[in-house]
Parts: structure tokens; sequence; C-alpha cells
């Protein structure tokens, strides 16, 4: 596909990512080029990139980071270098994902409408996965919609972000500039879609274009499902509604009480999940330690949000890494 570059972020997964890159050359039409950040993994992934790289057939660029800069951090570096390199569109995942091979082609129909798009997935047993939310800035968090949101139309319009197969136009990184690095992981794709949908039109179509490899524990709550997560994912949750209240108070859409609330909510997602996925209350001292950096955050007169391309320049804003252990 003319002027469109995959961009993935990898870490410590050298096998979903070469599983991942297979599917990519599959496809047909095939991407102008693909991006893969390897976020300073310490398995055999550089090996396996340094192998694929010259014998791949569609151009791929390397960008290696010395330190895991997480998802967001990762996602910064990716579309920077794919804007470097003339992409268009950028079509942004994970590692432990799969595309389908007419992804693309699907995709395409939709690209002269809508500036930021997300096709529908599978899980790893070949089933729908859940994902149609809506962004509520009243409480800063996104909510599950209800029912079969495909009944009737092939287009359902909302306001929020996945970097797990989100199809973004450079016009649009343009105008609200890269992935918020400060996020690490949790949250950041969620206030990118967010803000691209307050001049461009968001959309999940009904295409399916990926399937996820990576089996998760989950349970099914009927109006969405809820994964298994990791301490670091918990503590990020907490700690990000500091950045989110950020963006909120940047485009004057923050409401403490009802930001407050939210947190609440937030708070109680998380401990639902510890007890009814994971079975243990032992992560719960990452969630009050990411509440009370969001309290730091929340009272930084200093944070401002990532400058728009077009005005500002590509200046990254980057943050110390919570840890190393885990990026998705």
């Amino acid at each position: 596909m003319e002027g469109l570059a995959v961009v993935i972020v990898t870490f410590n997964r050298s096998g979903y990512l070469r599983g991942l890159l297979e599917s990519v050359t599959a496809l047909d039409p095939a991407p102008e080029r693909v991006v893969v950040v390897d976020n300073a993994s310490t398995d055999d992934t550089a090996a396996v990139l340094t192998e694929l790289q010259p014998r791949f057939p569609i151009p791929l660029s390397i960008e290696r980071l010395a330190e895991n800069t997480g998802g967001s951090g990762g996602f910064a570096a990716g579309v920077a270098r794919a804007l470097d390199t003339g992409a268009q569109w950028l079509w942004l995942m994970d590692d432990d994902v799969e595309v389908l091979p007419g992804a693309l082609g699907a995709l395409a129909k939709w690209t002269a409408t809508y500036d930021c798009i997300h096709g529908r997935r599978l899980d790893d047993a070949g089933n729908p996965f859940f994902w149609q939310h809506r962004f509520l800035p009243f409480l800063g968090i996104h909510v599950p919609v209800r029912g079969n949101i495909f009944a009737d139309r092939p287009v359902f319009a909302t306001n929020v972000g996945c970097f797990e197969g989100m199809l973004v136009s450079a016009a649009v990184v343009r105008d609200i500039g890269l992935p918020d690095s400060r996020f690490f992981i949790n949250g950041d794709d969620e206030i990118y879609g967010w803000l691209a949908s307050l001049h461009h039109r968001v959309v999940y179509v009904n295409e399916f274009v990926l399937r996820k490899v990576r089996p998760q524990k989950q349970i099914d709550l009927g109006i969405r499902h809820l994964n298994d997560s990791s301490d670091l994912s918990r503590f990020c949750a907490m700690r990000n509604r500091g950045h989110t209240a950020g963006y909120l108070r940047a485009h004057g859409r923050f409401h403490p009480v009802g930001f407050a609330a939210g947190t609440a909510l937030t708070a109680a997602k998380e401990l639902l999940r510890l007890i009814a996925v994971e079975h243990n209350l032992r992560g719960a001292g990452s969630l009050w330690r990411g509440w009370r950096e969001s309290r730091r955050i929340l009272h930084d007169r200093g944070w401002k949000p990532m400058p728009a391309l077009g005005t500002g320049g590509a200046t990254e804003t980057t943050a110390p890494a919570p840890s190393n252990q885990d990026t998705m």
C-alpha cells in the first residue's frame, strides 16, 4: 500500500515478533515499509532482526533504543522514524499479534474518508476480540459500548485509540504530535485517540485485520472482557491519571469532581481484575503507589502536553522508565 509504514514496538518477545513479521510478508497489498522499534530487548531480538533484515521482502528499518521506554516511548520513536521516511499512513501494533493477509486492502477502503481507523481483531482462539469504547472527558476514562455496534452500519464513530492496530494518517500526527512517552504503558493510546478526535474523525470499522497470538487469562463481564495484567501496568494505570488530567486541562475539559470519580472507577476496575481474573490482591500496593505519583503529576505546574509537529517541532518528552520488566 503506497505511503504506508507498519510500525511495530517489541520487547523481549522475539518468537512473537518473528511470527508477526512473517505475517506482514503475506500482506496483499503490501506496505511500503516496516519500522521495528527494539525497546532495549535483552533476549535474542537483535539477532532475529539482524538475520531477517537483509532478506526481508519489504524495506525494514530497525530502531534500537538504549533503554526500555515502554510502549509509548517505543511508538514515539517508531512514528518519528516512519515520518522521516516519508510515510503518509502509519499502522501501529504491538509484537504479539499477526496481521491477516487482506488487512490493508480492507482498511484502504476507508482511508479516503477517515484519518484514524481501527480494524477488528480476533483473539488467540480465533474469536472476535472485544474493543468498542468511547472516552468520557468528564470522568477521564473510556467505557465500553453495549450491543452489536455493527448491526446496521459498518462504521462505529469513537473518540478513543488503540495502538494494537491503529491506522493513522501523517496529517493527524503532525496536528497532535508524537505519542507521549511519559505514559510508558497504559492510557497513551487512549488519550492519543481522543486528541485525534478533536479535529479528525476516529472510527472502528467492521473489517477483521489482526489476530492476537499471546493468550491471556480473561473473564467475560457481558459488556466487556477483563484480561490479566501486571504490577507495572496497574501502577501506570493509576500514575497516568496525572498525565490524562494534564491533557484534559490543556483542552479545557478537566472537571475535578468527575475526574476523581473516574480515578475511583479505575482503581475499582483494577481491584476487580485482581480478584476475579488473577485471584489475589498482591498487586494492590501498585495501585496505591501509582495514585500517589498521579497526585505529584497533577500538581506539577511545569507539565505540558506534547507539541504538535507542525508548529512545535518533534521534540520528544522523556521520563525515566518505571521498570524494564514489561512494555505491553
